[in-house]
């Protein structure tokens, strides 16, 4: 299901209810320039990231291909993750921190899907870009502490960096 320009999308989910949004430009189009991520959210649901726990209750919202491969559990499963490490931490904790930015409760992953889909809202998307080119220097770490190749090398980072829609296997 690709969405047209124009059309507005329903979300009524276990976090969000009555909540709406238009789809703006084309699915996978007309990116900020300063935001290139690695993976869309379909292939990033396929490797593996947050346990298979994270939209299991919105997947309506989203195309139904994104999903023929994804790994979801209905418990955290951190077998799932690509690096098969516990990689999340509590919405709870993501919400003390004060790193939710509305209207997006589930977080910045939930923020990428929809720019994906073709939501645009210019404010919050110039913050939650900016947050992903921060998540950068996690891979200057890796390339700093680990020799080429050697994918065990903090798989704790690898796999923030797959669920920041950065390529893990610098």
């Amino acid at each position: 299901m690709v969405l047209k320009i124009g059309t507005w999308v329903e979300v009524n989910d276990l976090m969000q209810n009555d909540y709406k949004y238009k789809i703006i430009v084309a699915s996978g189009e007309d990116f900020d320039l300063d935001f290139t991520p690695h993976f869309t959210p379909k292939e990033m649901l396929e490797h593996g990231v947050f346990e298979g726990k994270y939209m299991n209750d919105c997947r309506d919202e989203f195309p139904d291909d994104w999903f023929e491969k994804a790994k979801i559990s209905d418990t955290p499963d951190p077998s799932l993750n690509y690096f098969s490490i516990k990689s999340r931490q509590s919405l709870q904790v993501w919400q003390k921190k004060g790193w939710i930015i509305e209207p997006d409760p589930r977080g910045w992953f939930q923020w990428y899907c929809r720019y994906y889909q073709g939501r645009r809202f210019p404010e919050i998307d110039k913050i939650q870009i900016k947050r992903w080119r921060g998540f950068a220097r996690h891979a200057g770490q890796i390339r700093a502490n680990c020799d080429p190749g050697n994918f065990l090398c903090r798989p704790r980072q690898r796999q923030a960096l797959l669920q920041w829609s950065y390529d893990p296997f610098i």
